[in-house]
């Protein structure tokens, strides 16, 4: 009887609306609010995001990239809510609210900005390649690579982002596993759920955790009481998966040969870790935004990148005597000149710009619907009926369908009163529970593309039992240790 109220009243209410729209009307801070909750506007704004997100999710099999439905999501959200604004009289409204989330917005992007640039540095001067290579060439056995990888990647995802990571450690399963597809899939499936755990960890080490840190709610070294709930989400499915894996060891590499570091590589990763002191202390000792300090970080890279082009350039009075030996001098110019050829914002152009864009219009499509009054009437839901556990454990499951991105941001824009423990807890499963599936996070996305054939929607969906036991088992153990 209840539901066939609801019902009721749901298909009543955009007739009330039209009929007494005055009765909408409801105060939002010092500006005019009117909640579209009822109205055609928010029916026709939640169609119009799911659409965009369904595009979204089938990225791979219709080839558009991901932010060109969301961006158009966001521009046709806010159109809408700005005519029907405009038709009332307060058009300031609509303005102080866009100009709210692309503030969200462009703190995000800048952050972003700069780490991506770091990462492109690092890419391009061979840190990574090297490190392929040394795994590579050593001949470790099928089990040695698949643990060696997804270790791998749960430590480094909490400085890089778990994408780069998990793309990193994908080309090394691809190259040793050639002969063996069925180990290419299962390690495959390891590296996004050992990226996935390694991120929720430390404010770096995901969009989610980043958004979380930067509104306050969690401070820095808090985050790092996550540390064993993340390994327990990794170690298990892990160790399940072990026991299906092929025996033997891969072929040696053909060429044996192994990439050297390009000048300047190693100094770039050491700059990139006091740029993240830096945006730390930005913001525990100055009060100042953590974007401001990764900003004077990308300031390292700059200056460092001019020093390289210009104090390490190739010498015009080479003479045979400064060659090694057997070289021969045009070619060893070349390619010295190449080794220190450093363009700082080659760098910055070879970000991901679609991800970025992204990042926009989910941004600004969450921000349209929390302003016409969605977050605030599904808050009072989720937080006010079921409680901060169990919707907190439910925003993990959540994030496995649609990406972590747009959950979390909802969750903030939603800014439910929760305590430091809760917003750890949402913090968790917001970042694990992508690995459930494979499209619930980037990592698994972008693997599915890379490891075309052997990684897959089913192949993953297949451990997802195992998968969502260490999703369970985090949890448990952030309630025994930080409970």
């Amino acid at each position: 009887m209840k539901n066939a109220a609801s019902y009721l009243t749901s298909l009543l209410a955009p007739l009330l609306f039209l009929l007494f729209p005055s009765l909408a009307f409801a105060s939002g801070g010092d500006q005019p609010w009117i909640d579209l909750t009822s109205h055609w506007v928010g029916y026709a704004a939640i169609a119009v995001f799911l659409i965009s997100y369904t595009l979204v999710i089938l990225e791979e099999q219709i080839h558009m990239r991901k932010s060109k439905p969301v961006m158009m999501a966001a521009g046709i959200i806010w159109i809408l809510i700005a005519i029907v604004y405009m038709n009332h009289g307060f058009t300031h409204s609509v303005e102080v609210a866009i100009r709210h989330n692309f503030l969200e917005y462009t703190e995000l992007f800048f952050f972003l900005l700069v780490a991506m640039t770091y990462i492109n540095a690092m890419l391009e001067r061979g840190v990574f390649d090297a490190l392929r290579s040394w795994l590579v060439a050593k001949g470790y056995s099928y089990k040695t690579l698949f643990w060696l990888t997804g270790i791998l990647a749960f430590f480094i995802s909490p400085v890089a982002d778990n994408l780069t990571t998990a793309l990193i450690m994908c080309a090394v399963v691809m190259a040793v596993g050639v002969d063996k597809p069925a180990f290419i899939g299962i390690a495959c499936i390891n590296i996004v759920v050992a990226a996935n755990a390694g991120g929720a960890f430390s404010p770096f080490g995901d969009i989610t955790t980043l958004m979380v840190w930067q509104k306050g709610f969690v401070h820095f070294g808090t985050f790092f009481n996550l540390f064993i709930p993340s390994v327990i989400n990794f170690l298990i499915p892990a160790v399940i998966m072990s026991f299906a894996l092929p025996k033997g060891t891969p072929a040696p590499n053909d060429d044996g040969d192994t990439l050297d570091i390009k000048p300047g590589g190693l100094q770039i990763v050491g700059l990139f870790l006091i740029t993240i002191v830096t945006a730390v202390s930005f913001h525990n000792f100055l009060h100042i935004p953590p974007v401001y300090g990764m900003m004077f970080g990308l300031g390292y890279l700059k200056v460092y990148g001019y020093y390289i082009r210009n104090f390490k350039a190739v010498p015009s009075d080479m003479g045979d005597t400064d060659l090694p030996p057997g070289s021969h001098k045009s070619k060893y110019k070349e390619k010295y000149k190449a080794d220190y050829d450093f363009d700082i914002f080659d760098r910055v152009a070879k970000s991901e710009w679609d991800t970025l864009f992204f990042f926009y219009g989910v941004i600004l499509s969450v921000g349209g619907l929390g302003f016409i009054g969605y977050l605030s009437m599904s808050s009072a839901y989720i937080y006010g009926e079921l409680g901060p556990d169990v919707a907190n454990i439910l925003v993990g499951f959540m994030s496995a369908i649609v990406d972590n991105i747009p959950v979390m941001f909802a969750v903030l824009t939603m800014n439910p009163d929760m305590s430091e423990f809760h917003w750890l807890l949402v913090t968790l499963t917001a970042g694990v529970g992508g690995s459930m599936l494979s499209i619930g996070s980037a990592a698994g996305v972008a693997l599915m593309g890379q490891a075309r054939g052997h990684y897959t929607f089913f192949s993953h969906l297949k451990w997802t039992p195992v998968i969502a036991l260490g999703y369970g088992a985090s949890i448990y153990a952030h309630y025994l240790i930080n409970g």
